[in-house]
């Protein structure tokens, strides 16, 4: 069976582990999100790509949940005592490797793709990453004291700053890889991990072609609600879901994304048991909603989210179900 996963970082990379446990046997795909990419000190960073690239290798920092594990930071301090960069996002030395690896393949015409590809071959991941595209399309959060990067917003002033809008700048001039598109139509199940749903599941959608190969799938797509209990699990979506007006609710979101049968993404949806009570409104709206535990703990827990989910998508695709 072909799995094809949209993701975000640190909440895509625990669903991703606990996907490869639940179907070793199958091909997986994730199509992550690259709206938080930067150049930064003279290298591409690409957090989201990166954290699942670690995680899935078994060498991220499982501590802070970013990163690599056993790190030093001696060029970080360098960079900072030179005044170059930014003293408040923090560069590991072995994170630099990466870093310094892509920046090297792109500089020399590799797509970003092709530079992921060489860089996921040097660990047995299990699964095929895919940036949704090789364009540069930062996110951007305009503020009422002006524009910055996502990462700025994110990581200094960790997201206190009231957003008014979030841009991906240059989105109107990218396109969804061949890679990645087909990835989706190729799939015979498509998830929507519990990431972000704004900035990563939303930037990823945004990528002109991402959408049409969506609607135009004949797999079902089912998503994975990032919020328990009403409470977003890890990070600051709250905050981003507040900016477009979107309650942080498990039901809300599902139909913030909508029902693919009326014009949006979603065939199923997997909450939390703890919120089990709103989704009867959103079978209402064309979507299969189910409730089972979704705490994404290693090994046995989070394998189980995406056995179920995988579960809810036979259900969705079948006449029986």
């Amino acid at each position: 069976m072909r799995i094809t996963v949209l993701a975000g970082g640190v909440g895509g990379a625990r669903f991703a582990l606990g996907l490869r446990e639940a179907a070793p046997d199958d091909q997986i795909s994730i199509v992550a999100n690259v709206g938080d990419d930067m150049w930064l000190a003279g290298v591409k960073v690409c957090p989201d790509l990166d954290s699942l690239l670690y995680a899935l290798a078994g060498v991220g920092d499982t501590e802070r949940g970013w990163g690599r594990a056993g790190e030093s930071e001696r060029v970080s301090a360098e960079l900072t005592a030179y005044g170059v960069g930014w003293p408040w996002f923090t560069l590991g030395d072995l994170d630099l490797g990466t870093h310094l690896a892509r920046a090297a393949m792109l500089r020399d015409g590799a797509t970003l793709t092709e530079a992921t590809a060489r860089l996921s071959a040097r660990w047995p991941l299990g699964v095929t990453l895919l940036p949704v595209t090789d364009d540069e399309v930062p996110t951007h959060v305009v503020t009422d004291e002006g524009t910055m990067h996502f990462e700025e917003w994110w990581v200094r002033t960790r997201a206190q700053l009231p957003a008014r809008r979030f841009v991906q700048h240059g989105v109107e001039r990218s396109r969804v890889s061949a890679q990645a598109r087909a990835a989706i139509a190729q799939a015979d199940v498509i998830l929507l991990a519990p990431s972000n749903p704004v900035v990563s599941i939303g930037t990823i959608v945004g990528i002109p072609g991402v959408r049409d190969a969506l609607e135009t799938a004949a797999a079902p797509i089912v998503g994975v609600s990032p919020i328990i209990g009403g409470r977003v699990v890890r990070g600051m979506a709250a905050t981003c879901l507040a900016t477009i007006g979107v309650e942080a609710d498990a039901a809300a979101v599902a139909a913030h994304y909508g029902a693919r049968s009326r014009g949006g993404l979603l065939d199923g949806w997997l909450a939390a048991e703890e919120d089990a009570a709103g989704l009867p409104r959103l079978r209402e709206l064309g979507i299969r909603a189910e409730a089972r535990p979704l705490l994404l703990t290693p090994g046995g827990p989070a394998a189980q989210v995406a056995a179920d989910a995988l579960a809810l998508a036979a259900r969705v695709s079948s006449p029986a179900g």
